[in-house]
């Protein structure tokens, strides 16, 4: 699995990065033991980045994780973990200082760990930004000389927050970002930011390569955000792989690896079969390419909703 520089951390995480909010039970039930061979077989494939959340399952997801890369004995120093804080399922949102400084006291007795290697903000467009500024990040950069996380982060939807924090805190204070679903084939809108980001030394996670269920046969689930137009270019993208026995999900897959700006891509994996998927569609891209043909016909159906997104949080003064 190829390996990328994540800005200026010095940390070199795989292409691929195993998101695992499914572990918490988010899309069904998963069973300890295909839990266990999935962590498990992901590191025999060389994917050492492993991304979770208090919010993912109500906790039951760091418990899982935790519980997954004990048993699978993997040094520390091969792993890194990511996990976040400010959301949580029963409380809501709280990115005040108290609850952060507790909160990942919580997250490293349930992921059974010292330290994690980066602990985001999540989803800050639902707090004022000026909290997350003002109060958040001092004390994520408390908790960072405390030696409970190496680097921190932030995440959320609308791009528009990045810029609004990095401009406002001291160079260095945020390591890295979360972006999901502006990097992908019916949205790239993320790119246009990697130069900035680049320039504040800002290392650049995405997820939700498959925009949440669009991109699948299957298709989003009913709760899924995006605005019917988006939705149906997505179904037609789909219908039109399938009609030529090709995998819509597998090229959106290897479309998000494509640039080298982006670290890492986080993909949700519950079983051994999802993750030699991923794995595989990742050694394909670097082996033969694309299937530039049936990208180009992809892009020119999406064309009418190219980079059309959907709100989230709350209205910024």
């Amino acid at each position: 699995m190829e390996l990328r520089e994540l800005g200026g951390t010095g940390l070199r995480v795989c292409a691929v990065g195993f998101g695992a909010s499914p572990l918490g039970h988010v899309f069904g039930d998963v069973p300890r033991d295909a839990a266990r061979a999935a962590v498990r077989r992901a590191l025999e494939l060389g994917i050492n980045f492993f991304d979770t959340s208090p919010y993912y399952g109500g906790t039951i997801s760091e418990s899982v994780l935790g519980d997954c890369l004990r048993h699978a004995a993997v040094p520390r120093d091969q792993v890194v973990v990511a996990t976040k804080c400010g959301r949580y399922k029963d409380e809501g949102f709280d990115f005040s200082a108290a609850r952060v400084t507790r909160s990942v006291d919580e997250s490293l007795a349930r992921l059974g760990l010292d330290y994690v290697d980066i602990l985001h903000a999540h989803d800050i467009e639902f707090t004022h930004l000026d909290q997350i500024v003002n109060e958040t990040i001092p004390a994520l950069q408390k908790i960072k000389e405390s030696g409970k996380a190496r680097f921190i982060g932030i995440t959320g939807l609308p791009l528009n927050i990045y810029p609004y924090v990095l401009d406002r805190v001291p160079p260095g204070s945020v390591d890295v970002i979360l972006s999901y679903c502006h990097y992908g084939i019916n949205d790239t809108s993320l790119v246009d930011l990697l130069p900035y980001l680049k320039s504040k030394g800002v290392g650049v996670i995405t997820a939700s390569p498959l925009a949440m269920g669009l991109l699948t046969d299957n298709g989003p689930p009913d709760w899924h955000p995006a605005p019917e137009e988006l939705k149906l270019a997505c179904r037609a993208a789909a219908d039109h792989c399938r009609k030529k026995g090709k995998s819509i999900t597998k090229l959106a897959m290897q479309y998000s690896l494509m640039n080298n700006e982006i670290s890492t891509v986080l993909v949700g994996m519950n079983s051994s079969k999802q993750v030699e998927e991923n794995v595989a569609a990742a050694q394909e891209l670097s082996t033969s390419g694309i299937d530039e043909e049936l990208l180009r016909e992809l892009e020119g159906i999406l064309e009418p909703v190219k980079n059309m997104t959907w709100p989230s949080g709350i209205q910024q003064a």
